[in-house]
């Protein structure tokens, strides 16, 4: 999980970065050329693609320091964090449902991602397989039990043996 997250970021980086050196420069001369640049919508636009261009590439390289510094030996290899693969029995709704455990910037709900920072990802976060869980959402309170747990120490094979 941690080297696709860090594929991801890489890509990302890479495309930006040759927007930012190569393609917004070439839209701004474009847009210099015209002529008045108090009225060109042209050459504002391109600024604030520039900017938020930047600002991304260096939220992006922030992610990746941040990766980096993830130590997976020490995360616990039985309870719910980042990485965790969980399958739960909806206890309202009578259904299973599995999800993975992501950092914000990698939820894809259709792919069954929940942030870390959702109320589903701080409720089950710290929690055990077989333990039953209460998150409150916005509609209210949702009841779960924890049928299978995955971590990311036991899916990169570095979880202790006992």
């Amino acid at each position: 999980m941690l080297d696709e997250i860090r594929q991801k970021l890489e890509a990302e980086i890479e495309t930006l970065t040759r927007e930012l050196n190569v393609e917004l420069p070439h839209r701004i001369q474009i847009a210099v050329e015209l002529g008045d640049l108090r009225e060109n919508a042209e050459y504002k636009s391109a600024l604030e693609r520039q900017q938020f261009v930047q600002a991304r590439i260096g939220h992006l390289q922030r992610r990746m320091s941040e990766l980096s510094k993830i130590d997976i030996t020490q995360m616990p290899a039985d309870r719910v964090g980042f990485g965790s693969k969980i399958k739960l029995h909806d206890m309202g709704l009578d259904e299973e449902v599995t999800f993975t455990i992501v950092a914000g910037d990698f939820m894809d709900l259709e792919a069954g991602h929940v942030s870390l920072a959702s109320p589903i990802g701080k409720g089950l976060l710290g929690a055990r397989e077989g333990e039953e869980v209460a998150i409150e959402l916005p509609r209210g309170e949702r009841r779960f039990k924890i049928l299978e747990l995955s971590t990311l120490p036991d899916q990169l094979g570095t979880a202790p043996t006992d």
